[in-house]
């Protein structure tokens, strides 16, 4: 039996010498293969260690909540070695397909078929807040410890009868679990995990109440690192994750010879790590399957909606004609001419003809439309998208924002910072580096213990907070927006900024989601075109696509746009000025030079 749990740093090696040799298996054995159902089934050819079965199948599943539907005939594949991404709008049910996957909720139609060792990463820890860290870790290695107890009581039994084919059989059914959970490099991968996601300084004996929910996320994900299971279902894992600890997830999730599903926000994640992405946005044929990374799926979903815009296009077309066929034929093959040589019963005989053959064309012409009417495709849903300009022109030329001396003890500390009327700046820097509280103190929300912010004359500053409150919930969208921006006769209408659903409109703030309440208050500070815009993560609970969309906003808004992200994909494609921050100071920068004497 190997040793108990040791933490980082402390020898871990354990290899008997009667499994010597043995390692993992790796992608030969259970390679990743892929395919597409025009049906939005992720499938896979199932490797010959699976069975004959996927190892993690879902069929037709429905799921609602108080009568409204969330999932409605979902239907997926996902073969070892496969890692899917599922995308869509907030509220299309990523999270709940994770949650009926997992097993967590049971589906109200519909089949999973699911391998008994799944593991899913909870928002919470499922475990009493007096539990330890190392009591974490230990309960990830049980199931190792267990097969190697197993293994070796089975080592004992096949010397003792060398023969016995049973006692073979069984030693190596589980040699060959050991070798798929890889359990004799298990404490190692222990240590390695911890490490990796930033948490290995924290004392095994420290217990989850004594933590952050950001150390307990952590704590989550390296346990089911460690427990390597056979299907590994993740909600939006890089939450709480800096750059080095998201590079280490990614590694550790590229090596799993499981199935592993994911939804995440992370665009640079989602491109890094999966090998197809689920769409459960409305599509033509329902969720839609792309095969290949993030970078791929949005060219191919470019290309499925243009061509699924063409062919409603086209039978929209052929909708019109037939019914103008329909109702014009008859008229159109019409017999009524005059008699000639007073011949009744030639005239009686052809004119039966016509009308047969009028009769025909016609019900061949209404067959045709009703199958199409009853078998056409739905007009591809409007998405959401970004139709305003985020700032104001500028009140005049010069900076409109400057700062010098700032001092917030413990939290701050950053010499000069000046913002021309146009600039773009990036801030960056990790979990608690202080991008937060920079952005609140240029929004003069919080007053420094030291150092002044200016604003240039006749400049509005408006903040996009990442906690969004709302004094009056009762209200709707469109009552708060009509309110806050009354005063600017030019202001957009909010339906047309593209930012709130239709649907969403007149229904109290106080029942929207939180990704629907932070577009809310992005919409109403749009609204009122500041001339600088100071965004907190901004990307925070928009869909990829909106959030696209976004990004491209602020390369043309006329006025100053500051912005404080994680997001690694917005920071790959950054152009303007930049400025990074380790706690609370500036350690490098790339900005316009600040001008010594902001009042001048």
């Amino acid at each position: 039996m190997s040793p108990a749990f040791r933490l980082p740093g402390t020898s871990g090696a354990h290899d008997p010498v009667w499994h010597r040799g043995h390692s993992c298996p790796n992608d030969r054995r259970w390679p990743n293969l892929q395919a597409f159902h025009s049906s939005g089934t992720v499938g896979g050819t199932t490797p010959r260690s699976a069975g004959s079965a996927p190892l993690l199948r879902a069929r037709d599943v429905v799921k609602g909540y108080g009568g409204a539907p969330v999932l409605n005939g979902v239907s997926l594949d996902v073969a070892p070695g496969q890692r899917l991404g599922l995308v869509g709008e907030n509220g299309v049910g990523k999270s709940t397909l994770l949650r009926l996957l997992a097993g967590v909720e049971d589906a109200d139609a519909g089949g999973i078929t699911r391998p008994a060792d799944v593991g899913f990463g909870h928002q919470e820890l499922p475990f009493p807040p007096h539990t330890t860290l190392g009591e974490v870790v230990e309960q990830a290695l049980d199931g190792m410890r267990a097969i190697e107890r197993r293994l070796a009581e089975q080592a004992e039994v096949l010397r003792v009868r060398p023969d016995d084919p049973a006692a073979m059989r069984d030693y190596g059914e589980t040699l060959e679990l050991a070798e798929a959970y890889d359990v004799w490099d298990a404490d190692r991968r222990a240590e390695l995990a911890l490490a990796g996601l930033g948490i290995a300084a924290i004392p095994a004996d420290r217990a989850l109440s004594a933590m952050s929910g950001g150390e307990r996320t952590r704590l989550g994900l390296a346990a089911l690192l460690i427990r390597r299971p056979r299907a590994l279902l993740l909600d939006e894992p890089t939450n709480h994750l800096d750059d080095d600890a998201v590079a280490f997830l990614e590694d550790r999730l590229r090596a799993l010879p499981g199935v592993v599903v994911v939804a995440s926000h992370d665009r640079v994640f989602l491109d890094e790590v999966c090998t197809g992405i689920l769409d459960l946005d409305p599509g033509q044929d329902g969720p839609t399957y792309y095969g290949g990374a993030y970078r791929h799926y949005l060219r191919e979903k470019a290309v499925h909606r243009e061509r699924w815009e063409q062919r409603h296009q086209a039978e929209q077309g052929e909708l019109r004609r037939l019914r103008h066929a329909v109702r014009t034929t008859a008229q159109q093959i019409n017999h009524a001419r005059p008699m000639r040589d007073r011949n009744k019963m030639a005239y009686g005989i052809r004119g039966d003809a016509v009308q047969q053959q009028i009769s025909r064309r016609v019900r061949n012409t209404q067959r045709r439309l009703d199958e199409l009417e009853r078998d056409q495709v739905r007009k591809p849903p409007a998405p959401l998208r970004f139709a305003g300009s985020l700032t104001g022109g500028a009140a005049g030329g010069g900076h409109v924002l400057m700062a010098r001396g700032i001092e917030v003890p413990g939290r701050l500390a950053v010499g000069a910072l000046d913002v021309p009327a146009d600039g773009r700046l990036l801030v960056t820097g990790g979990n608690g580096a202080g991008k937060s509280t920079l952005l609140a103190v240029l929004a003069r929300r919080l007053r420094p213990a030291a150092g002044t912010v200016h604003w240039s004359r006749g400049s509005t500053v408006a903040l996009l907070e990442q906690d969004v409150a709302f004094n009056r919930p009762e209200l709707t969208p469109r009552q708060l927006y009509t309110a806050l921006v009354a005063e600017r006769t030019e202001a957009p209408a909010l339906a047309d900024l593209g930012l709130v659903a239709p649907r969403d409109l007149d229904r109290p703030v106080g029942v929207l989601s939180v990704g629907q309440r932070r577009r809310l208050a992005l919409a109403l500070l749009v609204g009122r075109a500041p001339h600088v815009l100071l965004l907190d993560e901004p990307t925070n609970h928009l869909s990829l696509a909106l959030a696209e969309e976004l990004e491209e906003a602020l390369g043309s808004a006329p006025g100053a746009v500051v912005v404080a992200s994680h997001d690694r994909w917005l920071r790959r494609r950054w152009s303007g000025a930049s400025l990074r921050l380790a706690d609370g100071r500036v350690v490098g920068a790339d900005a316009p030079a600040a001008d010594p004497d902001p009042g001048r």
